[in-house]
């Protein structure tokens, strides 16, 4: 089964994490999400697939635009949030990893290890 990392290579957390995975014999699809920005439609499967959880567990909040966007709101639905992910994807929380029908965020790295 494949495994996907949406990875960040300024990350240590992020870089540990794909580390960890080859060195347990995995080699996975490494998306460099900066570059190549998830759709709202794949933000919620990863949510789907981490337990459907409120946006805000994979959302960065100390990074300076989750401020400046108002996504402290707690007023904000859902979607508003997803759409904010899509179209800033600096604030998506790195890295996650996704096998299959499950997802795990890597903070810490080892967290990948139970999907293994």
């Amino acid at each position: 089964m494949s495994v996907t990392i949406y990875h960040n290579p300024r990350c240590s957390k992020s870089r540990q994490t794909l580390q960890l995975l080859q060195d347990n014999g995995v080699a996975p699809e490494v998306v460099e999400y900066l570059k190549t920005p998830c759709t709202a439609a794949e933000i919620e499967e990863i949510l789907h697939k981490l337990g459907d959880p409120d946006p805000r567990v994979i959302m960065r909040k100390k990074e300076a635009v989750y401020k400046e966007a108002g996504l402290d709101d707690e007023s904000l639905g859902r979607d508003d949030l997803i759409e904010a992910m899509a179209q800033c994807p600096s604030l998506v929380e790195r890295p996650i990893v996704v096998k299959g029908d499950r997802a795990v965020i890597g903070r810490p790295p080892e967290n990948v290890l139970d999907l293994l």
